[in-house]
C-alpha cells in the first residue's frame, strides 16, 4: 500500500519536471536549450542589459561620423567630375556637349570656321586698342579712329556673311538639309578669337572640313 503511493509520487514528480523542461512558454533551440539565454537551471548567462544599452544598440547613425572628412571627398569628387566636363567639352566630345553645340552639323560649322581666317576673329583686341586710342587729345584722331572702327566692322559683317554662305551649301551637299541657326552659330563663332573658342579647334588653318 505504501510503496505504491510513493510510486505514484514518484511518477506524479517525474511528471512535473518533464512539463517544466518542455513548457512550450519557453522557446528553445534545437539542442533544447532556452532561446533568452537561460542555462539550463534557469538562470541567465549574461547580465540583463540596461536600457540605455538597449537603446543605444538600436540607435544607427543618420550622417557619417567624421563630416568633414566626408564633405572634403564630396568636394574632390564634383571637382574631378567638373574637370572631366570641361575637358571633354573642349574636346568637343558629344557626351559633355550642350544643346548648342551638339551634333555633327555643329561640328562641320566649327571645323568650318577655324579651317580659315576670319576677320572678326580680331575685333575684341581691335576694339580695346580703339578704346584706349580715343582718349587721345586730339579730335581730328579720335574721328578718324571712330571711322576706321566702322570700317573694321562693316569688314567683319562682310566676312561672317561670305562664310556663312559657302558654309550652307557645304552642309547642303553633305546632309542634305540645314540645322536651324547653325549658320548664325558659324558666324558668331568667327567673331572669337582662336585660342577662346569652346569646343576648342579640332582643325587647322586651310585644312577644311569633308
Amino acid at each position: 500500500m505504501f510503496g505504491r503511493k510513493k510510486s505514484a509520487e514518484s511518477s506524479g514528480s517525474t511528471a512535473v519536471g518533464a512539463r517544466t523542461t518542455a513548457d512550450p512558454a519557453v522557446p528553445t533551440d534545437r539542442g533544447g536549450q532556452p532561446r533568452d539565454g537561460r542555462a539550463p537551471d534557469g538562470k541567465k548567462g549574461r547580465p540583463t542589459p540596461t536600457r540605455k544599452e538597449q537603446e543605444a544598440a538600436r540607435r544607427r547613425p543618420l550622417i557619417p561620423e567624421d563630416r568633414k572628412a566626408a564633405k572634403a571627398e564630396s568636394k574632390i569628387a564634383e571637382r574631378e567630375r567638373r574637370a572631366q566636363a570641361q575637358a571633354g567639352m573642349a574636346a568637343g566630345d558629344e557626351r559633355y556637349l550642350g544643346p548648342r553645340d551638339a551634333g555633327p552639323q555643329r561640328r562641320f560649322a566649327r571645323d568650318w570656321v577655324d579651317s580659315r581666317f576670319n576677320i572678326g576673329e580680331y575685333v575684341l583686341i581691335f576694339l580695346l586698342l580703339i578704346l584706349v586710342l580715343m582718349f587721345l587729345p586730339v579730335q581730328s584722331v579720335a574721328i578718324t579712329l571712330i571711322w576706321i572702327v566702322y570700317g573694321y566692322i562693316i569688314l567683319c559683317v562682310i566676312d561672317a556673311i561670305i562664310m556663312s554662305n559657302r558654309l550652307h551649301a557645304a552642309l547642303r551637299r553633305k546632309f542634305g538639309t540645314v540645322q536651324r541657326g547653325t549658320r548664325w552659330y558659324a558666324a558668331m563663332r568667327t567673331f572669337t578669337m582662336r585660342r577662346m573658342r569652346l569646343p576648342k579647334p579640332q582643325v587647322r588653318r586651310g585644312e577644311r572640313p569633308e
